[in-house]
């Protein structure tokens, strides 16, 4: 059965009327001599929400920090909401200021409150008075069910709780675009739904997200399009019902076994 060519993985499924919001041309990351990102082609559209999924090793993670530049490609483009990534100080700082991330830990400011923790980036990079990034931080942590935690320190709180405020202090910035890195993998069980609730509130309001994870639930639910990794490239992609009922690809059919048989 024949695999999808760049050209095609680089091409929502279905057609999105949004504008490009991340577009990636013939990106390869190397580290060393192993190559992890073997061509890759993809556009994120405004408002689409896409998820990263497939085997341990495929290159998710390392995707999402090719595209805030966390880590350099090796070649290819990458653009994000219209500017070309480059690897200056100014660029790298002004392309971070337009996109949140959050990582599998929650890398809260331990001695900070929660508010703190909200509103310390609004005030030094976005330049928000102390009054505005307090109100912009009151508004998003009532959103994810945590005003009345204002004032607690991160050590008081639950992992789902901390990974909460993380969101919310990352969707303060109003960024273009939200990457989350498996954001649940570090939480237990009982706690993954509160905050897979936080991310489907964002995609219903339309944000622009990429999201590696291993919850399919939140794919089947919450995404616009899967994406399946897989040997350094796009084995497959399109709605969630597709990829994860009806894969074309022989690849796709292995990894939804595997997930199956686990």
């Amino acid at each position: 059965m024949s695999e999808p060519t760049n050209e095609q993985a680089a091409q929502p499924a279905g057609g999105q009327d949004g504008r490009p919001m991340v577009q990636m041309r013939d990106i390869i990351k190397k580290f060393g001599t192993t190559t992890v990102l073997d061509g890759i082609d993809l556009d994120v559209h405004e408002g689409e929400v896409v998820t990263l999924i497939g085997p341990s090793g495929a290159g998710k993670s390392t995707l999402l920090r090719c595209v805030n530049g966390l880590e350099r490609i090796t070649s290819g483009t990458i653009e994000v909401d219209g500017e070309q990534l480059s690897y200056s100080e100014k660029s790298l700082n002004r392309l971070r200021a337009r996109i949140g991330m959050v990582f599998q830990a929650f890398n809260l400011f331990p001695h900070m409150t929660v508010m703190d923790n909200v509103t310390v980036a609004q005030r030094e990079v976005l330049g928000r008075s102390r009054e505005e990034a307090r109100s912009r931080g009151a508004e998003l942590l009532e959103r994810v069910g945590l005003g009345h935690k204002a004032d607690a320190y991160p050590d008081n709180l639950s992992g789902g709780q901390q990974q909460r405020v993380a969101i919310a202090r990352a969707v303060a910035m109003d960024p273009a675009v939200m990457l989350f890195d498996e954001p649940t993998s570090a939480l237990d069980p009982e706690l993954v739904g509160e905050v897979l609730d936080v991310m489907r509130q964002l995609a219903d309001d339309g944000m622009t997200m990429m999201v590696v994870t291993h919850e399919m639930r939140f794919a089947r639910k919450a995404a616009d399009r899967v994406i399946l990794l897989a040997d350094g490239g796009i084995a497959e992609q399109g709605p969630p019902e597709q990829v994860l009922d009806s894969p074309a690809s022989e690849r796709g059919q292995a990894f939804l076994q595997q997930l199956n048989e686990g």
